[in-house]
C-alpha cells in the first residue's frame, strides 16, 4: 500500500523530478488530493460558528457548552500540530495524511450523531487531532512532490483553497443550517473524506529523506504541548476572566516557563522535536512572525465582520456570508496569481506589498458605519483578499522552503500553528478592544440619548449585548425608546469595531516590516549543514 522514495543524506534534490509514471506521484493529482483534505479542515475553522446557536438549542447546552464546540476543536487543532507534524516525518506524510483524513471524517460523523453536548465536544477535540495530523502531512507532500521553481504555484493553490474555506465557512455553514439541519454542516465531511481517501491510496506517494527522525522527543512533545495548552487556554478564557485577572496571568507566566524549558530542552536532546537551528534561517523566523501576524489581523476581523452584517444590518448568515463574496472570491484569483509572481521575483516584494494593502484595507473597514453601502463593504472586503492571498502563499512557502526535507512535516506544522495561535490571539485582542471601547462609550452615548439610567449591573449586561452589535432591549420596551437603545448600541458597536480595525492596521504595518527580512526557500538538506539553517 505504501510507495517510498528515498531521498540521500545531503543530496541535492533535483529541480526536475522525472515524470511520474502513472497516477502514483503525480504532483496535480497531489496537490488536487490533499486539496479535498484541508478543504474539510479548514472549513470546520468556521463553519461551526453559524451552527452553534442550533446546536445549542437541540441539546439545551449552555453559552458556555456552545464555546466549548468552537474552542475545544481550536486547542486541540494548536497544540497537536507541531507533534503531528513530526509523525509525518517519522512515519510518511502519505501514511499521516490518510490516517487524518478517516479519522476526521469518522469523528464529525459521530459529531452529527452526537445526543449531548459533552459528547459532541469530546469528538471535537478528537476531530481537531485528527485535523492536525491531516494539514502538516499535506504541506510535507507539496514540498517533497513539486519542483522548487513550481513550490510557489502549489503552495498558491492551497492556500487559495484554505483561504477560501475559512472564509467560505460562513456561506456554506449558512445553507446547510437554514435549509437542512445542523448535522449536515459535519455530514459533509464524510463524502469529502471519503474521496481524499480513495485518491489518496490511489496516488500519494511517500518521499522520505533518508536522515528523517527515527525517535520521538517525549519530553519536548510534553513541554511543548504544555505551553501550547496554556497559551491558548489563557487567550480563550481571557474573556470570561479578563486580561489582568490572576487566572489568565498565572497560565500565560506557566506558557512562558514551559516554553522556556522546551527550548532548554531542545537544544540538549539528541533528535530534538523542533530543532532550534531551524530558527537560525532568519527568512523561517520572518516568516512564521509574518503568518501570526496575518492571522491576527484576518481571523480578529473576520469576527467582528459576522457580528457586523448579521446584528447591525439584520442580516440572515447566508445573506451575511454572501457580503463576503469578495474576500473569499479575490482569495481564490489572487492566491495562485500571488505564487507565479512569488516564483519569479521572490517573497519579499510581493509580501511587503501584500501586508501594506492589507493595512489599506484594515484601515479602510474601520470607517464603515451603521449605514455603510454594500459597494463600500466589498471594497474593502475585496483589498482584503487581495492583500491576504500573497501573505498566506508567501509565507507558507517562506517557512516550508527555508526547511530541510527532513523536517518538512514539522515546518507545516509551525506554519499551521502559527496561524491558530495568531487567529486566536487576534480575535480576544481585538474582543478586549471592542470591550474596552464599548465599556468607556456606552455610559456617556446611554445618557446623551435620554434613556433611562441603567445600575452597574445593568450596564455589565448591555455592554456585553453591545459587544456583538446587538441592542440590550428589555421586552415591553416602548417602540420610541427601543428605536433609541438601538441606535446607541449599534453607533458603540461600530465605534468598537472601528478601533480594533485600526489596531489590526498598525499590527499590519508591523507585519510589512517583517516582510522585508523574508526571501525564496533554500529547499536545504540537513546535509548542507547549519550554513543554509
Amino acid at each position: 500500500m505504501t510507495s517510498e522514495t528515498t531521498i540521500a543524506h545531503g543530496a541535492p534534490e533535483p529541480p526536475v523530478p522525472d515524470p511520474p509514471k502513472g497516477l502514483r506521484g503525480h504532483p496535480w493529482l497531489t496537490l488536487l488530493t490533499v486539496g479535498f483534505g484541508v478543504t474539510m479542515v479548514a472549513l470546520d475553522g468556521t463553519i461551526v460558528a453559524i451552527a452553534n446557536p442550533a446546536i445549542a438549542e437541540d441539546l439545551h447546552a449552555s453559552l458556555a457548552d456552545a464555546q466549548w464546540i468552537t474552542n475545544g476543536y481550536l486547542l486541540a487543532l494548536a497544540v497537536s500540530l507541531i507533534t503531528a507534524g513530526k509523525l509525518g516525518d517519522r512515519f510518511g506524510h502519505r501514511q499521516t495524511f490518510l490516517i487524518g483524513v478517516v479519522g476526521f471524517a469518522a469523528s464529525s460523523a459521530a459529531i452529527a450523531l452526537s445526543g449531548s453536548v459533552s459528547l459532541l465536544v469530546t469528538f471535537r477535540v478528537l476531530q481537531g487531532l485528527f485535523g492536525a495530523l491531516l494539514m502538516p502531512a499535506a504541506l510535507g507532500l507539496l514540498r517533497a512532490t513539486f519542483p522548487a521553481e513550481k513550490l510557489n504555484m502549489a503552495i498558491g493553490i492551497w492556500g487559495m483553497v484554505v483561504g477560501a474555506s475559512t472564509a467560505g465557512g460562513p456561506i456554506v455553514g449558512g445553507l446547510l443550517v437554514e435549509h437542512v439541519n445542523w448535522q449536515s454542516v459535519f455530514y459533509i465531511n464524510v463524502p469529502v473524506g471519503a474521496l481524499a481517501l480513495v485518491l489518496g491510496l490511489v496516488i500519494l506517494k511517500d518521499h522520505r529523506a533518508e536522515n528523517a527522525p527515527r525517535s520521538f522527543d517525549i519530553p519536548g512533545i510534553a513541554l511543548l504541548s504544555g505551553a501550547m495548552f496554556c497559551l491558548i487556554w489563557a487567550v480563550i478564557k481571557s474573556g470570561d476572566w479578563q486580561w489582568g485577572d490572576s487566572r489568565t496571568l498565572g497560565f500565560l507566566a506557566l506558557a512562558a516557563v514551559c516554553f522556556a524549558l522546551f527550548a532548554f530542552w531542545e537544544t540538549r536532546s539528541g533528535e530534538p522535536l523542533l530543532p532550534l537551528r531551524m530558527f537560525r534561517s532568519i527568512p523561517l523566523s520572518a516568516g512564521t512572525v509574518l503568518m501570526v501576524l496575518m492571522a491576527f489581523g484576518f481571523m480578529g476581523g473576520l469576527f467582528f465582520v459576522t457580528f457586523y452584517l448579521q446584528n447591525v444590518h439584520g442580516m440572515s448568515p447566508v445573506d451575511s456570508g454572501l457580503h463576503l463574496l469578495p474576500l473569499t472570491g479575490m482569495m481564490i484569483v489572487a492566491s495562485p496569481v500571488a505564487g507565479g509572481v512569488i516564483t519569479k521575483v521572490g517573497p519579499r516584494i510581493p509580501l511587503v506589498v501584500a501586508m501594506l494593502l492589507t493595512a489599506v484595507a484594515m484601515f479602510g473597514a474601520s470607517t464603515l458605519d451603521v449605514d455603510s453601502s454594500t459597494g463600500e463593504m466589498s471594497l474593502w472586503f475585496g483589498l482584503l483578499g487581495l492583500g491576504l492571498a500573497p501573505v498566506m502563499v508567501g509565507a507558507t512557502e517562506v517557512i516550508v522552503g527555508n526547511a530541510p526535507l527532513e523536517l518538512a512535516g514539522v515546518a507545516g506544522g509551525l506554519q499551521q500553528a502559527s496561524m491558530q495561535v495568531g487567529g486566536s490571539i487576534g480575535t480576544a485582542a481585538l474582543g478586549a478592544v471592542m470591550a474596552a471601547k464599548v465599556d468607556d462609550a456606552l455610559p456617556g452615548s446611554w445618557q446623551r440619548a435620554g434613556l433611562p439610567p441603567l445600575s452597574g449591573t445593568q450596564l455589565d449586561q448591555a455592554s456585553e449585548a453591545v459587544e456583538v452589535g446587538k441592542p440590550p432591549i428589555a421586552p415591553g420596551t416602548q417602540p420610541e425608546i427601543a428605536a433609541k437603545i438601538t441606535d446607541v448600541a449599534h453607533d458603540t458597536f461600530v465605534s468598537g469595531m472601528s478601533l480594533a480595525f485600526v489596531v489590526a492596521g498598525v499590527v499590519s504595518l508591523v507585519a510589512a516590516g517583517v516582510a522585508a527580512f523574508t526571501k525564496r526557500g533554500a529547499n536545504a538538506e540537513a546535509g548542507a549543514g547549519a550554513a543554509h539553517i
